[in-house]
């Protein structure tokens, strides 16, 4: 017995409230914006800057302990994380990370030392292998780079959307994935979740999420295009989505299944991490069936694919991939 979330076959009108959910995404944005602008990010040491610790000790390591012990020192926000060093399969490593303090690049030597004094307290024999520091010069480098990743990988899917199809192809799903980043920063500045490197990961997998989807519609909206060249473009779309909604929904669901167990059992480290997956799967499985086809009925499209078009793709749309 084959499981199905949505039946093979589905008749549902997703342009019926087309006004409503293109009007409401666009207001999602324009709050996202506000919030950025006005809450801002909670950034993490990868980008305010700040001191990374390493510790070896010599016995089990416990987060809670090692967060009472330095609690008391009032650092503001630090990263304790166990780590599985090969070189040391004995030993209980962890990387402590604290973030920039106040008129300071990074932590002082009288900081590290408090430090070291108060983990000393839960295992005297504790060593101290590397101490490293990320000063605010490194810090807006980051940011700088971090920017140029996400901005490059959309450019990256115009290129390649423009290529597969045609242009009004690649500006619905730029539009769809400029939606999902725009939303992912908005959420992350309501709830002031820390916002690291990781996170940066998260949305560019987001971005690789998302086209997936789209790519997987837009594919059988071409075909759809060259099968019924006579129907109107928006029961084409709307045939298309239901055609594929029943694989978009099984993969968002068994993505969501493994990234909520991550978000449940995978602890601290990864939390934000998941947290951003699962808020992408939402709104990329979202934006893929209501933003890139709306902006695609909007732009309208070749419909005639036995006569060649001046600037209607390009000599590799015809490629299926």
């Amino acid at each position: 017995m084959r499981l199905k979330l949505v039946p093979s076959e589905t008749k549902v009108n997703f342009f019926k409230l087309s006004k409503i959910t293109f009007g409401a995404s666009i207001v999602g944005m324009i709050v996202a914006l506000v919030l950025f602008f006005l809450l801002g990010l909670n950034f993490g040491i990868d980008f305010r800057g700040g001191t990374t610790i390493r510790t070896d000790a010599s016995i089990p390591i416990e987060v809670s302990t090692y967060r009472s012990a330095l609690s008391k020192l009032n650092l503001g926000d630090v990263s304790i994380t166990e780590v599985f060093d090969p070189t040391k399969p004995d030993q209980n490593v962890a990387q402590i990370r604290i973030e920039q303090q106040e008129n300071e690049g990074s932590a002082t030597v009288k900081t590290v030392k408090a430090v070291q004094a108060a983990l000393l307290t839960i295992d005297s024999k504790m060593t101290f292998p590397s101490i490293e520091s990320v000063g605010p010069k490194v810090s807006s480098e980051l940011i700088r780079t971090a920017v140029i990743a996400v901005i490059a990988a959309i450019f990256a899917v115009l290129f390649y959307i423009w290529l597969r199809f045609e242009w009004q192809f690649s500006v619905g799903a730029v539009a769809a994935l400029i939606h999902d980043i725009v939303l992912t920063i908005g959420i992350f500045s309501l709830l002031q979740i820390k916002f690291d490197l990781a996170i940066i990961a998260a949305l560019l997998t987001i971005v690789g999420y998302s086209l997936n989807d789209t790519v997987v519609v837009f594919d059988r909206v071409r075909e759809n295009l060259r099968k019924y060249k006579k129907m109107e473009l928006q029961k084409v779309l709307n045939l298309s989505i239901n055609e594929t909604l029943s694989r978009t929904v099984m993969t968002s669901v068994t993505t969501l299944l493994a990234l909520i167990s991550l978000f449940v059992l995978g602890g601290d480290v990864i939390r934000g991490f998941v947290f951003a997956m699962i808020w992408g799967v939402i709104v990329g499985t979202y934006s893929s069936v209501f933003i890139a086809s709306n902006i695609l009925l909007r732009l309208g499209v070749k419909r005639d694919w036995s006569k060649p078009s001046a600037g209607a793709g390009t000599q590799f749309s015809g490629i299926d991939a």
